[in-house]
Parts: C-alpha cells; structure tokens; sequence
C-alpha cells in the first residue's frame, strides 16, 4: 500500500494546468479497439487507469505505447479473447469492453468491474441496451457473457433511468451495428461528446450527443486518420479550483472548459469565491469570508457527484452550515469519518452530508477508500496544521495526472511513498 504525506499548513501560490479528462480517457481507449487502423490520442493523463487498460489490450494481442501524453493504440491485430479477471476487477471502467468486443466481434467476456466502493452501480441498464440490440447476455459466475450471433441490428433503446455507462456501452456496440439506433434518456457528460467525437472523426455516424436523444447509423469500419485531443478533466479542474479556495494566495488553473464546471463555479461563486474566468484558465483569488451552500449533486449539466468531496473541505472554512445531498451515490460518505479524525465538524444525518465551520484541521492518519475521498482528505490535509498521512494514496493516483509533482510546483510540501505508481 502506498502513503501520501503532507505537511500542511502552507499557502499555496502559482499556477497547474489540467490534464485531459480521465473520464474520456477510459470510455475512448476501449472504444479504440473498433477501429481497424492505429489509434493516436494525445493529452491522455499519467494515472494508473490507463496502465490498467493498456495491460487489458495486451491480453487482446493490441499493442500500445505511451510516452508524455501521447498514446498509441493498434488494434490491427486484435484477437476476441475473453476478459473474466483479474485486471478487470481493477477498475470501473473494464465494462467498456462489453461494448466494444461487442461492436468488434459480435461477443463478449467480460468479468464483472470493479473500481471505487461508494455504493451500488448496476449494469441492467447496459444489458438492456445490449438486448435491444440483437445479443444475449449469460452469467457465469462473476463473468457476464454477452453474444449476438445473428449480429446486431439497430434499436431504440429508452434508458430507464440517466447512466453515462449505459450510454457509452450502448454508443460502442451500437457504432458498428447494422441499421440506425435510438437512444433515448441518455447522459449528456462533456465525455460522452468527447467519445462520439472521437469516433466520428473515425467514420462513424453518431448525432444528438449533449441531448437527450442519441441516433447511430451503423458502420462497416472505422478508420482513424489524425489523433484525436481529450478534453480537460473538469473533476481534476474542479479539485485545483477547491484547493486554490481553501489554501491559495492566488492560483492560475490552466487548460479549463470554463463551461463544463458551470454547476460548480456557481456554487464557488455563491459561497463567495473570488475567481476570474477567462478564455480557458481561471485565476482564483485569495479568500477570506465565505459562506455556507446547499449543494445537491444530478446528472449533468447538473453539480457533479465526483465534485461533491473535494468540495467538502473549502465548506469547513465556511461561516454557517453547508448541506450536501447525493443523489447519484447517497453512500458516497466513507471520507467523512476520516475527516472527522482532522477535526473536522462534520456529519452524516438522514443521507445529508452537514458541514459545519471548522477553525482548525489537525494533520492525522488517515485512509483514501476511493480516488474522490482520498483527494478530499489530501485537500484537508494540506489546509491543517501538522503532518497528515494518507495510506491507500494509490487510489488518488488513479484519477488525478501527475498530482505530487503538480502540488509541488505550487509549493506544497507533499510526497509520494510506496511501490511506484504505474
């Protein structure tokens, strides 16, 4: 297990730039493995994810390299392998491939992922899609077999209920189907527009991504001509801009899509963060009266369910109460007792997160549980006074691009101990 440890306390001062969105990077390298020529993507971040899925590749005999923030993925000789363990427990996003082995080759092996604990995440609503669609889907054991031997065939498809992984798995089995699919209800995460735009640009016929209905018409093959760019990560944007509140003598966030952190900027704005938006970077002020918010998390263009913990220690500064209600993930709490530990005045009541003023945070061993809680904890260790030790700090290195380095640039005391990241 590795430890992350801070000695807190310090004003941070100078500027980051964010690194592409993690939450392309996952939903596109599987898509990868639809085209039928090599693949490059730039900007792609240095987190642990991406080795995970590079390593998921090579069992599939589809090489890959990755040098700076530039990976290269070929699929040309790919080979329909099943996926059942190991690697794919690593991480939620492994359930890309049953979409796109499905899109591929008509069948897929897939285990069941794995990834953070914070709560039930079901996939009926991806098995639905994959049905509608011409497969049928098995379970054996903890593996879910899904198989169209007829081939697929274009659908339409109502979500039940709002999933980003239902609508990219659905997007990526539908892609190469034949015939026209209608998703209806879907997710509109800037992602999701990253991923159609990544496989648009490959020759595929997708329209209606950042509405609520999405259409496909199936193509034959896709063929990648440049390298496709992924987006700035708004959760890592959005930690930078929490972190610059609560700890900043004036930050510059750099390489930032102002428009896909609209929620979160209002509830900084409304809390009374003084931030100057421009063209694609934001320079946070420093910050001395603040207020308590409500803040409820929905599907986007909603407030973000992975912004709601690296928001939470900015509200401890803040005078009066502040309120935090999940409705993505109501369990998504495992951060709160390790908080508490700091000092910090905080409770669980009813499924409400109640964040009362905190003067002081005291530095504390403690345990990321998941990547959004563990960068909760780093961002209140780095406001409290005294030395705070972060065990489970590899989960925080899954989600977030060079973070030790980037902290220390603005002149954090941070470091990084245990077995390499990657």
């Amino acid at each position: 297990m590795a430890k992350m440890i801070i000695h807190g306390g310090t004003r941070l001062s100078g500027s980051v730039t964010i690194g592409g969105a993690k939450n392309s990077t996952v939903a596109i390298i599987p898509a990868a493995i639809l085209a039928d020529t090599p693949v490059t993507l730039d900007s792609v971040p240095q987190i642990k994810d991406v080795y995970n899925l590079m390593d998921m590749l090579q069992d599939m005999n589809v090489p890959s390299q990755f040098h700076d923030d530039v990976l290269q993925i070929d699929p040309t000789n790919i080979q329909s392998v099943p996926l059942p363990h190991g690697k794919v427990t690593s991480l939620r996003a492994s359930y890309y491939f049953m979409g796109s082995l499905l899109g591929r080759f008509g069948k897929a092996v897939v285990g069941f992922p794995g990834g953070d604990d914070i709560g039930p995440r079901p996939i009926d609503q991806h098995i639905k899609g994959f049905k509608a669609l011409g497969a049928e889907v098995h379970q054996d054991g903890s593996s879910i077999t899904i198989e169209a031997p007829n081939g697929l065939h274009g659908a339409r498809i109502f979500l039940d209920m709002i999933s980003v992984g239902a609508t990219i798995n659905i997007i990526l089995a539908a892609v190469r189907a034949q015939g026209t699919t209608i998703i209806e209800n879907v997710a509109r995460e800037p992602e999701i527009i990253d991923l159609a735009t990544f496989l648009n640009n490959m020759g595929a016929q997708i329209r209606g991504v950042g509405t609520q209905t999405i259409r496909i018409n199936g193509v034959p093959s896709l063929r990648a001509q440049n390298a496709h760019t992924i987006i700035p990560d708004r959760i890592e944007a959005g930690t930078y801009l929490a972190l610059a509140a609560a700890t900043g003598d004036g930050i510059l966030v750099k390489n930032i899509i102002a428009e896909h952190l609209d929620a979160f900027l209002a509830k900084l704005q409304e809390m009374g963060v003084n931030l100057d938006v421009r063209e694609d970077s934001i320079f946070v002020y420093p910050n001395n009266q603040l207020v308590g918010v409500k803040v409820k998390t929905s599907p986007y263009p909603g407030f973000a369910t992975d912004l709601q913990q690296p928001l939470t220690p900015l509200m401890l500064l803040a005078q009066g109460q502040s309120t935090i209600i999940d409705t993505i993930y109501p369990k998504r709490t495992r951060h709160i007792p390790e908080l508490i530990k700091m000092g910090a005045n905080i409770k669980v009541v009813d499924g409400q997160i109640l964040v009362d003023h905190t003067d002081q945070l005291t530095g504390a061993h403690v345990t990321a549980g998941e990547i959004r809680g563990g960068v909760s904890l780093m961002l209140a260790g780095l406001m409290a006074q005294g030395t705070t030790e972060i065990e489970q700090a590899e989960n925080i290195m899954r989600g977030y691009d060079c973070i030790i380095t980037k902290l220390q640039n603005l002149k954090a005391d941070v470091s990084y101990v245990g077995p390499e990241v990657f």
